[in-house]
């Protein structure tokens, strides 16, 4: 494991609107790992990875990419230095092609030096988007949107890919196929933070989680390990019946 983890966030309080939204939220992301934030609705992960990303300004505390201070930076900034966001909902520009959808992923300096290379990985990871790269977004399925989502974020060159709700309203196969496509972005060397409510599947898929509940970090460790918390399974948002037996 290097040195220092590639990101780094202390002691930060980020406001919504005009609700404070987390409070003094500290955590590592250490380089090749896959890391969960888990909780339930309103309990701060998107509002964190807005923060980290730079759409939200946090008004105490600092993030750190590699060492350096990135929470004043905007985010297109925020982009070039390797981290890209994969919003929840999918929000790909539907009255475009899925060509064009992944070009405007690769609109910062250094990810036009490696479009080709980048479509490439793309390609590779999701053939469908290749084969329908002159359709509209808008006439995609659910779940080759979200290949789409995800494309368009490996189109921007990330050393750092946060991922918000990824399987959410997908088929329980498609959730698979992301799942395991996450997997693969692992295998090029790209970092992974995702948000996710699902507990069991969250904690099965990652390597280390963090736990979330109104806006504030209250439990973390080793995802294999947090599987037999009793605190997750009985008192955690309700959601004990996650990890019945099928």
């Amino acid at each position: 494991m290097p040195e220092s983890p590639i990101l780094r966030v202390g002691n930060l309080d980020t406001f919504y609107g005009g609700f404070q939204a987390l409070w003094d939220v500290s955590f590592e992301v250490w380089s090749g790992e896959i890391v969960a934030l888990i909780g339930a609705n309103g309990s701060g992960k998107s509002t964190l990875l807005g923060a980290i990303s730079g759409v939200l300004r946090p008004v105490k505390g600092d993030i750190e990419l590699d060492g350096a201070r990135i929470d004043t930076l905007d985010p297109y900034q925020i982009v070039t230095l390797g981290i890209c966001q994969v919003p929840e909902g999918r929000r790909v520009f539907p009255d475009l092609s899925v060509l064009d959808n992944l070009i405007l992923g690769s609109y910062n300096h250094k990810a036009r030096q490696e479009k080709e290379k980048n479509f490439n990985t793309v390609y590779e990871l999701f053939p469908i988007l290749k084969a329908r790269r002159d359709q509209l977004a808008k006439t995609l399925s659910g779940g080759e949107q979200q290949m789409l989502a995800l494309g368009r974020g490996l189109m921007s060159n990330p050393r750092l890919m946060l991922i918000d709700e990824m399987s959410l309203g997908l088929a329980p196969i498609i959730v698979d196929k992301v799942y395991q496509a996450m997997k693969e972005i692992r295998e090029k060397g790209i970092t992974i933070l995702f948000v996710e409510q699902n507990v069991r599947r969250s904690l099965e898929e990652a390597d280390r989680a963090y736990i979330m509940e109104v806006g504030r970090v209250v439990l973390s460790g080793d995802a294999e390990a947090l599987q037999e918390e009793e605190e997750i399974k009985k008192a955690y948002f309700g959601l004990e019946l996650e990890w019945e037996t099928e």
